[in-house]
């Protein structure tokens, strides 16, 4: 006897990543889908607040320094209109000041560029995982 019972595929965790280098961005898009995520991907951080969907998202992953308004900004707009999902800040202007800055604004995690690819994806993994653990809106 044979059924036909269909399985129905598990919802992948809804990631948003905002990054204004168009190579930088399409492979970390790759790389996070290839591992089982959802990328909501932007160019810019004012395509990404412009986005209703935006805030179905269980985490962000942010490039530091963008045109216009950066990723610690970008974090600041989402916490304001009530997102309070992880965050993930990635940068290759990397300091102990600007670690300290992100984290107060809301950041888990700080990953300096560039990136090594299991680093982000074990940061991601981790956050995905548990985002209750990491959803903190800033002190």
């Amino acid at each position: 006897m044979s059924s036909n019972i269909g399985v129905l595929p598990t919802a992948r965790p809804k990631i948003l990543l905002v990054e204004d280098d168009p190579g930088v961005r399409r492979s970390l898009q790759l790389l996070l889908h290839g591992k089982g995520y959802d990328i909501r991907s932007y160019a810019s951080s004012a395509a990404l607040l412009a986005d209703p969907l935006a805030d179905e998202a269980i985490c962000l992953v942010a490039d530091y320094r963008m045109p216009g308004m950066d990723g610690i900004e970008v974090l600041r707009f989402l916490r304001a209109r009530g997102w309070q999902q992880p965050a993930i800040l990635i940068t290759a202007y990397i300091s102990p000041e600007l670690v300290e800055r992100a984290t107060k604004d809301g950041f888990s995690i700080v990953i300096d560029k560039p990136l090594r690819e299991h680093a982000l994806v074990d940061a991601v993994a981790r956050i995905t995982a548990n985002p209750a653990a990491f959803s903190t809106a800033p002190s």
